[in-house]
C-alpha cells in the first residue's frame, strides 16, 4: 500500500530547520504485514528530542529514514501469528520492541533487549527488514521500529500496547516516550519513595513527565530547572513547589532541600548538566541522567571523590526501565485519576507537511516547544 511519511535523507545541522528543511513528507511503498506484524493506522505522533537527534546526526541511524517513535493509532490488520492485539484495537507504540526471550527481557529489563536493539540499529523490525521503498524502489528505514511520522506503518506486534478506546490519542501518544522515559526514570530507576526530595533539570517532554513521576510518587520538596520561563511555570502547575533558571538552581536546591536533593533528574543530555545534578544532589544522593547526549560528548566535570567519598551515585535510565506492557496501564490508571495530567504537555497539533513539520523541528531545537503532534491521518479534533 501507499503512505505518505516524514524522510530524512541526509543529517542537517543548517538552522533554522524551517529554512534548510531537513525532512520532506514522500510518498512511500509500505508492505503487508509479515509473520508478528501489525499494521497500523496513526492518529498521533509526537516530535520528541529523539528525533531532532537523528536529523542533527547526535543519533547515527542508517538513512534515508522515515522518522517519529511516539505514537498512538489504531490496529488495521495484522498478519499472522499475532495475538497480542486485533482490527480496532487503538494502541499506544513502543520504541523498544523487546522479544520477551532474552536474558533482559526475563528480568524484566525489555529495554535493553539485544534483538530490540540489533532491529532498531539496523533500520529495520524485530521481525524482518524495513518495509519501506521510495518511488525509485530504494530502501527506507524505520526509525526504532515504528516511524510514526507516517500515515500508516507496519510494526512488530512487540511495539504495540492495547489502550483503552476513551483514551484520547492525543493524550495516549505521550505515554510512548515521554511519560514511559521521564516518569519512568522517577518511579523505576530512582524508586523515589514518599517524602524524599528531587530535582528535575531539563523541562521537555521528559523532564516534564519526570516532574509528574515524582510529584504522583510523593516528592518533597520538588524542584524545577530551566532556563525557559513558560517551562518552570508549567513545571509549578504539575506539581514543583519551586523553580529555577540554571543559574540560580546550585543555591536554590540547597536552600529549600537543606543542603541537597535525594535525588536529581538529568533529562537534557548534557554533561555540564549531569555535572549540576552531581553537585545538586546530598552526600549518599543519586543522579539519575535520562536525556541522550550525542555519543562523542564525554562527562570531564565530575569529581571523582564524589562517589568513594560523598557515596553519590549516578545510574542510566534508558525508556524509564520500563516494562511497557505493565506500566502504560498503570500510568493511564494514574491519569485517570488525574493524578498524571499529561494533556498539560500537548501544546500544538499539526498536519503532516513539510513546511509545519520543519519548523516544529527548529521551535523543538530553540526549546520553545513541549510536546507538539502530528496529525497524520486527519483522526484528530480540529
Amino acid at each position: 500500500m501507499r503512505t505518505r511519511a516524514a524522510v530524512l535523507r541526509e543529517v542537517c545541522t543548517a538552522r533554522p530547520y524551517g529554512t534548510s528543511a531537513p525532512v520532506e513528507v514522500e510518498e512511500l511503498e509500505l508492505g503487508a504485514p509479515r509473520e508478528g506484524e501489525v499494521l497500523v493506522r496513526i492518529a498521533a505522533a509526537g516530535l520528541c528530542h529523539s528525533d531532532l537527534s537523528v536529523v542533527n546526526g547526535d543519533r547515527v541511524r542508517p538513512l534515508p529514514m522515515a522518522l517519529g517513535h511516539e505514537a498512538a493509532g489504531v490496529v488495521e490488520e495484522t498478519g499472522p501469528g499475532v495475538s497480542r492485539v486485533a482490527a480496532g484495537d487503538h494502541v499506544v507504540l513502543v520504541f523498544v520492541p523487546g522479544c520477551g526471550h532474552c536474558a533482559s527481557c526475563a528480568e524484566g529489563r525489555p529495554a535493553f533487549c539485544p534483538a530490540a536493539a540489533e532491529a532498531n540499529g539496523s533500520g529495520g523490525l524485530l521481525h524482518g527488514p524495513s518495509l519501506l521503498r521510495d518511488t525509485a524502489g530504494r530502501t527506507v528505514h524505520h526509525q526504532l521500529g515504528v516511524s510514526a511520522f507516517s500515515q500508516h506503518v507496519v510494526v512488530a506486534q512487540e511495539s504495540l500496547v492495547p489502550v483503552p478506546d476513551d483514551v484520547p490519542f492525543t493524550v495516549a501518544a505521550l505515554f510512548g516516550c515521554a511519560v514511559l522515559t521521564g516518569a519512568g526514570a522517577v518511579v523505576n530507576t530512582a524508586g523515589l519513595r514518599p517524602g524524599q526530595s528531587a530535582v528535575v533539570f531539563g523541562l521537555g517532554g521528559v523532564g516534564l513527565s519526570a516532574v509528574l513521576g515524582a510529584r504522583t510518587a510523593g516528592a518533597s520538596p520538588l524542584v524545577a530547572v530551566d532556563p525557559v520561563p513558560a517551562k518552570r511555570e508549567l513545571a509549578l502547575r504539575l506539581g514543583a513547589s519551586h523553580a529555577f533558571t540554571p543559574e540560580e538552581a546550585a543555591e536554590g536546591v540547597a536552600d529549600v532541600t537543606g543542603g541537597g536533593a535525594r535525588f536529581a533528574v538529568e533529562a537534557v543530555g548534557s554533561p555540564s548538566v549531569v555535572a549540576a545534578c552531581m553537585a545538586a544532589v546530598a552526600r549518599g544522593g543519586t543522579v539519575v541522567s535520562a536525556g541522550l547526549p550525542a555519543p562523542g560528548r564525554m562527562l570531564d566535570s565530575v569529581p571523582a571523590l564524589a562517589f568513594a567519598g560523598e557515596g553519590k551515585s549516578l545510574v542510566g535510565s534508558y525508556m524509564g526501565d520500563a516494562v511497557p506492557q505493565r506500566d502504560i496501564p498503570r500510568y493511564l490508571g494514574l491519569w485517570r485519576a488525574g493524578l498524571m495530567p499529561v494533556e498539560e504537555l500537548h501544546t500544538g497539533t499539526l498536519p503532516l507537511a513539510t513546511g509545519e513539520l520543519n519548523e516544529a523541528l527548529e521551535a523543538l531545537a530553540d526549546g520553545s516547544a513541549i510536546r507538539r503532534l502530528l496529525d497524520p491521518s486527519g483522526m484528530l479534533p480540529a
